[in-house]
């Protein structure tokens, strides 16, 4: 297994600057993608939502806030897996179980399909579902 600090940069260029553009336009929209996203992690599984006991319209700025951090910190993929790692733990902390972070890779891609509409093409969405992946992967690692 290899460190946080060592994690292979998986997203070319190409998909990093399509993902920094793409969230400049889901910014603007954050609190309706965040408000997508809590909407539909319920959904898919209704028995997280005893995990979220504060106000959900805060979380979600939150999420999108970290989100947008995480994209912009793609170029340097060994900072952003350590912090991703502490989001991770402090998950685990409150209760969420590491197959939980699958769940809510799917509903954060879910909610940036919603927020982008048309401009979710396949390779928007291919680059979301890396940069996921790599989100996942590294709350996970806090479990490991």
């Amino acid at each position: 297994m290899n460190a946080i600090g060592s994690t292979p940069k998986i997203m070319n260029k190409e998909q990093i600057e399509l993902l920094q553009d793409m969230f400049a336009k889901v910014e603007p929209r954050a609190q309706e993608a965040g408000d997508l996203f809590y909407g539909r992690l319920f959904q898919m599984d209704p028995s997280l939502r005893p995990l979220f006991t504060g106000d959900l319209k805060v979380q979600a700025r939150m999420l999108i806030t970290a989100i947008g951090l995480a994209i912009q910190g793609l170029d340097h993929p060994a900072v952003v897996q350590l912090q991703i790692a502490a989001i991770g733990q402090r998950h685990i902390n409150y209760g969420a179980m590491p197959t939980d972070f699958n769940t809510f890779g799917a509903a954060l891609l879910w909610a940036m399909e919603q927020t982008l509409g048309e401009e979710f093409t396949d390779p928007v969405k291919k680059a979301w579902a890396e940069a996921f992946q790599l989100i996942v992967k590294g709350m996970k690692s806090a479990t490991a």
